[in-house]
């Protein structure tokens, strides 16, 4: 049986890609910064007959946190086939150039850019033993430097001047990990969930969470033929996924 590793995974987005990845038979390791809320979603989707899950406590922005859940995993398993980096923050609101704090980014950066950092290189041994490896950077159209220049971009006016460049961040080192591993079967590509309504965003988002789940689960199973290095949104642009760096 597969195994994927789901990071941010016990609500939302997090839990629904875990919930299809289960329904496409793999098992899922449900990472979760709070065991008992992790223990909560394992409950609720062992309630659906989705049984082949298990809560995994980890917190990405404390490193001591991040390497007990690789031991913990190392007990269970030999080999890790996907690995899907989707714990995030925002930041809050407002977010400006000139007014946000360096405690501010330097909050939102530990989490959306070095703990994504440390959960690969943490992991990486695993996912190195499996013959398909796959991992998805969870990313967001908003850290296109391309569409935030553009006036005619329709979130032109909603500038996150804390969570875009923590994206941004996060898709030049997918680029950098794609080309490192570019000898290898690992494939790793950022993907945009889109503008979903969650907790995220105060449930402003026009999107659903299995909409998203969908889009992140289809990188976690491209085959060997597939895209690696890449930076997809389906919202932004439903025929291709491709989107401008």
């Amino acid at each position: 049986m597969n195994t994927a590793m789901i990071t941010g995974a016990n609500k939302s987005i997090g839990l629904e890609t875990a919930r299809q990845l289960l329904q496409q038979g793999y098992y899922v390791y449900l990472g979760s910064r709070s065991l008992e809320n992790g223990q909560q979603a394992v409950d609720r989707l062992k309630s659906e007959g989705l049984n082949h899950v298990e809560a995994i406590q980890i917190d990405v922005s404390d490193s001591d946190s991040v390497n007990a859940a690789r031991a913990e995993l190392g007990k269970k398993i030999e080999s890790l086939d996907v690995l899907i980096n989707n714990a995030g923050i925002s930041g809050g609101r407002p977010q400006s150039a000139l007014e946000a704090s360096i405690e501010q980014y330097r909050m939102v950066f530990e989490t959306n850019v070095f703990g994504v950092v440390r959960v690969t290189q943490a992991f990486i041994d695993l996912l190195r033993k499996a013959p398909e490896p796959r991992i998805v950077n969870v990313s967001s159209s908003q850290g296109s430097l391309t569409l935030a220049a553009d006036p005619e971009n329709q979130y032109y006016h909603h500038k996150g001047a804390v969570y875009q460049p923590s994206k941004s961040a996060l898709n030049m080192y997918t680029i950098a990990l794609a080309y490192e591993l570019r000898d290898t079967p690992i494939k790793i590509n950022a993907v945009d969930p889109g503008f979903v309504a969650t907790d995220f965003n105060n449930h402003r988002g026009t999107g659903t969470v299995q909409e998203a789940g969908a889009r992140i689960a289809r990188y976690a199973l491209i085959g060997a033929d597939g895209p690696t290095g890449q930076f997809f949104s389906e919202e932004y642009n439903p025929e291709t996924g491709a989107v401008p760096w």
